[in-house]
């Protein structure tokens, strides 16, 4: 709303008229103070309903996908984290160190062991032996007669036993009286290197607790050509 009024001369004989611009400050006044257009001018675009819903979808789906991503992520972190309590617990990973095992195991590999997993002779166990982990084939149980002639051949309870798995034979490093009975809830264990293994044939060494026994290496995961059972 705008009004004029008249002024008063400053001058004699000079007469003026001043435009006095009186806004109503209703939406229309404020715009046109800012200098932008009113609202519902020809420069306001006023979106659709396809717009709108479009929109609509956008923002949904970006929800969806946060929360998807948030419960994927937090799936992996468990799924890891039981991972690495069952290699731990059930299925522990060791890597060979020496060469007590040739030609069976090289000095490098990475072999899996099954916690728990009952034994038999002839199997290859990782056992605790002064706070680190040896590995060697089983031999006798509690009870058996363990006999070793000059020649490197293994008799238990009287009958000669078959080692496929050995490059050669040999008495190796022997103090030990024999014939030599299995302590109640022991094991008799041999490296498949006879002539360099220390194992139960050196008292220091001696028969394993079973329950020193980490578990039985069944599987060889490095390296990849060699990946594969152990027998």
């Amino acid at each position: 709303m705008k009004r004029r009024r008249k002024a008063r001369p400053e001058e004699p004989g000079q007469t003026s008229v001043e435009e006095i611009y009186v806004y109503d400050l209703d939406v229309i006044g404020l715009e046109e103070l800012s200098g932008t257009e009113p609202s519902g001018g020809a420069g306001t675009q006023i979106p659709t309903l396809e717009q709108l819903e479009a929109e609509l979808h956008r923002t949904r789906h970006k929800s969806r996908y946060r929360k998807v991503l948030r419960s994927t992520s937090f799936s992996l972190v468990v799924v890891a984290a039981v991972a690495v309590l069952v290699a731990m617990l059930f299925l522990p990973v060791l890597k060979i160190d020496g060469t007590s095992m040739t030609e069976t195991l090289q000095d490098g590999d990475i072999v899996v062991a099954v916690s728990g997993a009952k034994f038999r002779i002839g199997d290859v166990v990782a056992f605790y032996y002064n706070n680190t982990i040896l590995v060697k084939r089983v031999i006798a149980t509690a009870g058996d007669w363990v006999d070793i002639d000059a020649d490197g051949n293994v008799y238990v309870n009287g009958e000669a036993i078959e080692e496929p798995y050995l490059a050669e034979k040999a008495l190796g490093q022997c103090d030990i009286d024999l014939p030599y009975q299995v302590p109640d809830g022991r094991c008799f264990v041999m490296g498949d290197h006879r002539s360099t293994s220390i194992d139960s044939r050196s008292s220091t060494v001696g028969c394993i607790e079973a329950g020193k026994i980490v578990g039985r290496i069944t599987f060889r995961i490095w390296p990849v050509q060699e990946i594969g059972l152990i027998n």
